[in-house]
């Protein structure tokens, strides 16, 4: 296998990601001050049974090479690492929107004490991923088979449980499948690749696909709405399962053919950063589309992509002009006193080297 290109499309496919996450933020967010429904509704629409199934299967894909570390680096690199992000990004948001903006220092408190327990806003995902990487190190640690964890994961995602906790809500609806990148991710990496070797079979077999899917999610009354999708059979509980592993792997698949053409290596780099764009979209999305409007701009066509585009560039912009400069580097990269004492990258890390992951 050939490592050069399995991390190309995996960077790829990250990068496709983190863009259908930000479509879905900018088109609702657009919907929601227009009233309608515009042409990235319809994209969202089509893809809202793999859209967050994708990014949490894609974030298990490496697990493997790190989950029998010792607690302390396991922890460090898969936990404490996420959970500083977002401890660091939700309280720019809550300071700047609730107690700045808002000017409700009381409110910001309690937001932020809140924010402890409850994921917030946008920033769920991340929480999340460090929950994942906890439960999956557990389920590890006391040594429970794959199929074990895989069919009470699926349990808990047919449910479908919907709890005061959101924490434990998104635990249910999306842990079988940041555990299945995990552990199917040598099958997924054999079938990507031997898929991409027959790009002809490949495309045929991707628009074989796309059209069960859409005609699965839109038929018989699936509908859009400006902040929200009504899917059709695909809201099936055991279906909607079948089609968010189905179109987790297609998404990759196809992320391995787009690699091909240099001129989508965009892409791929977009990919290598995505978590720099997962954290700072919302701030410019919102400034995006208030300017927009302002100007007259009400087509939410038009509005949500021309939001979607700025969302996704301005926080490049930023972590390129955090890289080259060396000021508030803490945005993206944690500093020496936010790693558990004795890792790498700690102020008194280990002596032995870590391996390469």
């Amino acid at each position: 296998m050939d490592t050069k290109k399995r991390y190309d499309w995996v960077d790829a496919a990250k990068g496709i990601s983190i863009i259908l996450v930000v479509m879905m933020y900018a088109a609702h967010n657009v919907g929601k001050y227009t009233g309608e429904t515009g042409f990235l509704h319809y994209v969202i629409g089509f893809a809202t049974p793999f859209r967050m199934p994708e990014f949490f299967l894609i974030s298990g894909l490496f697990l493997s090479q790190v989950i029998g570390r010792d607690w302390k680096r396991y922890a460090d690199r898969r936990v404490v690492h996420y959970f500083y992000f977002y401890a660091v990004w939700v309280a720019i948001n809550i300071v700047l929107k609730v107690g700045i903006a808002g000017r409700d220092p009381g409110a910001m408190l309690s937001d932020l004490a809140v924010a402890v327990v409850q994921p917030y806003g946008v920033f769920w995902f991340i929480y999340m991923l460090g929950v994942f990487s906890l439960a999956a190190k557990l389920a590890w640690q006391f040594r429970l088979p794959h199929w074990l964890v895989i069919a009470a994961a699926a349990g808990l995602q047919l449910a479908p449980i919907d709890v005061a906790s959101y924490a434990v809500t998104q635990f249910c609806a999306y842990f079988v499948f940041f555990y299945l990148g995990y552990a199917a991710s040598p099958l997924i990496f054999r079938f990507v690749e031997g898929a991409a070797a027959r790009p002809l079979a490949a495309v045929l077999g991707l628009a074989a696909w796309a059209a069960a899917e859409a005609f699965l999610v839109f038929w018989p009354d699936g509908t859009l709405l400006p902040l929200d999708m009504k899917m059709g059979y695909a809201a099936f509980p055991p279906l909607h399962l079948t089609l968010a592993v189905i179109g987790a792997i297609a998404l990759c698949v196809g992320s391995a053919l787009l690699t091909k053409f240099t001129f989508m290596d965009w892409l791929r780099r977009l990919g290598q950063h995505s978590l720099a764009v997962y954290l700072a979209f919302t701030l410019p999305m919102s400034a995006i589309r208030i300017i927009a409007m302002k100007t007259g701009l009400t087509d939410t066509s038009l509005l949500s992509s021309l939001v979607l585009v700025g969302a996704v560039s301005a926080p490049v912009v930023l972590y390129l002009i955090v890289k080259r400069t060396g000021i508030a580097t803490f945005l993206f990269e944690r500093p020496a006193w936010a790693h558990i004492p004795g890792t790498p990258g700690s102020r008194n890390p280990a002596p032995v080297a870590a391996p390469a992951e």
